[in-house]
């Protein structure tokens, strides 16, 4: 099997010039060079990466007038890569993030080079102090973040996806904007028969961070659950699935009258407004997100 072409692909939301500046250098450092780097300015400006970085490969900076979310921006660098027509992997990588090893490409390469109905490949995320918060790993209850394997989900810090699963799954869920658009991926990976394997050997480092500090989380976090569910759960389920997480919710945001005013307004929301195309998951995807340890109800 021919050893897979890697690209890299950076979406900068234009507040966090630093750290993109120290993301690239790390890209550089690489002891695989990326056959390409895109990187998308999500409705702001970018500078001149390329001279000043040393940047390996091609780099392509892409401007948008408009911030797409992170779904969008994604997808308009996947849109650049097709074009070009000579990537087979691309890594997605935050623009606060950090490549903390050298070897983080050659071990991706390697990985699909080794198996190819791998489509997506999840980093492991830890804090500067090297601590992965729980949230971050991809298991229920409080898993060991250095134990990898086959997994349901990822983290979209930083991962890495097959162009051909995509060609057959379709990219991001760009109406999404922000929230659970990585397991509504992750979900049409599985139910096309790609594995999804985290590999806590490959570390991007992170600032340790909530997702409640976007001032729109709770709205939109609600209402694309319910999206999600009513895109790619069987009929039977979806009562289950809201169910449990309205109940999680609830014991979880308690203290927060303000929070769970916004959540309930996301979640009529979701079932107001159209969800998308309805592709439910077969039951024997069920069954298989079962036997890797989270039922598609939690």
């Amino acid at each position: 099997m021919a050893e897979p072409r890697i690209a890299v692909a950076v979406v900068s939301m234009g507040n966090r010039p630093a750290e993109v500046d120290a993301l690239l250098r790390s890209v550089a450092k690489q002891d695989l060079a990326p056959a390409r780097i895109v990187v998308v300015g999500n409705g702001c400006p970018l500078p001149e990466f390329a001279e000043r970085l040393a940047l390996p490969g091609e780099v392509t900076p892409i401007e948008l007038e408009e911030n797409l979310g992170c779904p969008g921006g994604r997808n308009v660098a996947l849109g650049r890569l097709r074009e070009f027509g000579d990537v087979d992997v691309v890594v997605e990588l935050d623009d606060d993030g950090l490549l903390v090893d050298a070897d983080v490409l050659r071990r991706v390469r390697d990985l699909y080079a080794a198996d190819d109905r791998l489509g997506i490949v999840g980093f492991r995320i830890a804090d500067e102090h090297g601590e992965t918060q729980q949230r971050h790993v991809p298991r229920i209850g409080r898993s060991d973040p250095l134990r990898g394997g086959y997994v349901t989900g990822f983290l979209g810090g930083g991962h890495a996806l097959r162009m051909a699963m995509l060609a057959e799954t379709g990219d991001w869920p760009a109406e999404f904007f922000f929230a659970h658009e990585e397991t509504d991926l992750a979900w049409r990976a599985a139910d096309a028969g790609w594995r999804i394997l985290y590999a806590p050997e490959l570390l991007l480092q992170h600032p340790k961070t909530s997702p409640a500090r976007h001032a729109i989380y709770y709205r939109v976090n609600a209402r694309n659950r319910v999206w999600l569910t009513r895109r790619r759960l069987p009929l039977a389920l979806i009562p289950v699935h809201l169910g449990v997480w309205m109940l999680l919710t609830l014991v979880r945001n308690r203290s927060s009258p303000a929070g769970l005013r916004a959540w309930f307004g996301g979640f009529l929301e979701g079932l107001r407004e159209p969800a998308g195309e309805r592709r439910p998951m077969r039951w024997r995807t069920v069954w298989r997100l079962c036997r890797l340890g989270r039922p598609p109800v939690i």
